[in-house]
């Protein structure tokens, strides 16, 4: 084989993990090892997994009683106290073009998703708004939203709702430390991996003017983007919006594998995963970026564009969704250490448990459906999370821990989870 087809070959299989086909399959891969008890650090109980079923269906419930829940997505959090503050940011900012205003949805959406990773257990934001007190991933948004709401991440004077490439490779662990009101006395896990992060973004944004626009790229520029891909019919594909993110802010991911000239991000190895080279034993989550996906569907919807095939998105990998079934005791550790010791994120142990996440929301979620006497159709994925997995893993994980923590500590980076 010439270098240049070794090159071309590699370039299609990193392709191939930058994809919710590979996240489904080779978390499949984990789970079937599991179901054999070929696993290190997980023993898998599937007999249980229907009474995680009960209780999620339970939250959902409890949470939605009409069934009429909302996707999975960061402008969940937006809502405080009854208000959507983004809907009273946009209508106070005079935001009625739909483009203007999607593109700004997008700004915000992006920036405060990949500020979103665990914020630890003793930080705190004061919203001035309600004089309330938010934590985690709550705390998280309202603080982005209130940068964002400042021009934090705008170069602009006069057009603080936006987020471009000069000011975000601008932005400081001071600047956030100060937006997210962190300190000795309030720390927030990876304050400066979340600062290079933004940076990084705003490099990606300058690189690739053709995604982002020229010659002034925002965020928001991926909404024009994905609207030229729209089929006439006014469709989108979930899946298009995951392959662009991943494609256009790969580069982003610090310290990341690489493989054919792509930074593969959330991809991580796992023994279990023995596949054809180059890419044996490596498993994609892509967590943030589908998380942001999920994020950025109903800013289309709004737009008017039709996204279709949702469920082609996987569950996310996550402490939520992932505490849910070892708090439930669906997976039940080998080893004390699983529990007891500090993980780092590309451990065997926390990919293995991610890994397990991803297959078991896909066999939990037709449980939960056939409980609430609902179809896919009616009832995606992204739903089941809303209600949900995510919701019952925090209840039980309330439960059980004083703080609501996870069952499984991971050293955080500010830029997986």
């Amino acid at each position: 084989m010439t270098p240049s087809h070794a090159a071309a070959d590699e370039e299609a299989a990193a392709l191939a993990l930058l994809t919710p086909e590979a996240v489904r399959e080779r978390s499949r891969l984990v789970l079937a090892a599991a179901e054999i008890g070929d696993l290190s650090h997980f023993a898998y109980h599937h007999e249980r997994l229907n009474t995680a079923a009960d209780l999620v269906a339970e939250t959902i419930r409890g949470n939605y009683p009409d069934l009429a829940v909302p996707y999975h997505s960061r402008w969940r959090h937006f809502m405080i106290d009854g208000e959507d503050r983004w809907r009273t940011l946009a209508e106070e900012h005079g935001l009625d073009d739909t483009a203007q205003r999607s593109r700004a949805a997008f700004d915000l959406a992006v920036v405060s998703v990949l500020l979103d990773a665990g914020a630890g257990p003793d930080w705190r934001y004061l919203d001035e708004r309600t004089g309330r007190s938010f934590a985690r991933s709550e705390g998280l948004a309202v603080a982005s939203l209130e940068a964002f709401a400042r021009g934090l991440f705008s170069s602009k004077a006069g057009e603080p709702l936006r987020a471009d490439a000069r000011a975000l490779r601008g932005v400081e662990t001071g600047d956030l430390a100060e937006a997210f009101q962190a300190g000795t006395a309030n720390p927030l896990v990876g304050l400066e991996g979340r600062a290079a992060l933004l940076r990084a973004l705003g490099e990606a944004l300058e690189a690739q003017c053709d995604v982002f626009g020229a010659p002034e790229p925002r965020v928001g520029g991926l909404f024009d983007h994905l609207l030229a891909r729209v089929t006439q019919a006014g469709k989108l594909p979930a899946r298009d919006i995951l392959v662009a993110v991943l494609r256009s802010l790969g580069s982003i991911w610090p310290g990341r594998i690489q493989l054919g000239g792509w930074n593969l991000g959330d991809t991580w190895r796992h023994d279990a995963v023995t596949t054809d080279p180059p890419t044996t034993a490596l498993i994609p989550f892509h967590k943030l970026s589908q998380w942001l996906t999920y994020s950025l569907v109903e800013p289309m919807e709004w737009a008017g564009v039709a996204v279709t095939d949702l469920d082609s998105l996987t569950g996310l990998a996550e402490y939520r969704n992932g505490g849910l079934f070892v708090d439930l005791h669906v997976l039940e550790p080998k080893h004390p250490d699983v529990l007891t010791e500090t993980h780092r994120p590309d451990s065997q142990t926390i990919v293995e448990w991610r890994a397990l996440t991803v297959a078991l929301l896909d066999r939990i979620a037709p449980l939960v459906r056939e409980r609430l006497q609902i179809d896919a159709a009616a009832f995606p994925l992204a739903k089941v999370l809303e209600g949900g997995t995510w919701s019952a893993g925090r209840y039980i994980a309330a439960r059980k821990r004083p703080g609501g923590g996870p069952p499984i500590t991971i050293m955080s980076d500010g830029a997986v989870f």
